[in-house]
């Protein structure tokens, strides 16, 4: 049976943008949302094998060092021309310095040498997983993606992460050329667009009331 959040939640993150989009869609629900980094918590090691594994790792970990529900995203891009990659290891490509300049400058190099030059080959998708665990163990999990292309060179500040070379599929702008209202916005305000907004719609539908 699901089961609702009512009140104070813990963001498992230490992900700047990650926490301000999170916090952006928790907005309308009334609930006090507190990060991981924000509480002092440690970042536990990754090591499931997708990216729902990962996740629930991420909020069960957070959950029982703060004794209060905690909500985690796992979430990445996954390439076809490059068998997947980068995959759960996202994050990872762009180093300890998080340097996604760098992360995407490989994409491109590899999308390059396998001659994936023209945008049929050069398919991917984002993908959110996102979990909510208590400290009693109970589990929510859903799971989303959003599909498209990637281009050369990146395109737009907006956003974080890979946003600038993705271009969602019936768009003619980056997720880097969008404000955060038009890709993570729920619907009137935004598109509900985004991997991790529509993952959330998910959620919202098994564990939020709208206050």
């Amino acid at each position: 049976m699901h089961r609702r959040i009512t009140d104070k939640l813990v963001i498992a993150t230490h992900n700047p943008g990650k926490l301000a989009e999170m916090r952006e869609l928790l907005a309308p629900y009334g609930i006090e949302a507190v990060s991981a980094g924000e509480l002092g918590l440690s970042e536990p090691d990754e090591t499931g094998s997708d990216f729902r594994s990962n996740a629930a790792i991420k909020a069960i970990a957070a959950a029982q060092a703060a004794r209060l529900p905690a909500f985690a995203d796992d979430s990445g891009i996954v390439v076809d021309a490059l068998d997947g990659a980068p995959g759960i290891y996202s994050a990872r490509w762009a180093g300890p310095s998080k340097d996604f300049n760098a992360a995407m400058a490989q994409i491109e190099r590899l999308l390059q040498e396998r001659g994936a030059t023209t945008p049929d080959k050069r398919r991917a998708h984002f993908v959110s997983a996102l979990c909510v665990a208590w400290p009693d163990d109970h589990l929510e999990q859903v799971e989303a993606r959003v599909d498209g292309t990637l281009v050369w060179p990146p395109r737009g500040t907006a956003g974080f992460g890979y946003d600038p070379m993705f271009l969602p599929d019936g768009h003619n702008r980056t997720f880097g050329e969008m404000e955060s209202i038009e890709k993570h916005g729920l619907p009137p305000l935004g598109l509900g667009l985004s991997h991790r907004a529509r993952a959330f719609v998910k959620l919202a539908e098994i564990c939020l009331e709208p206050r």
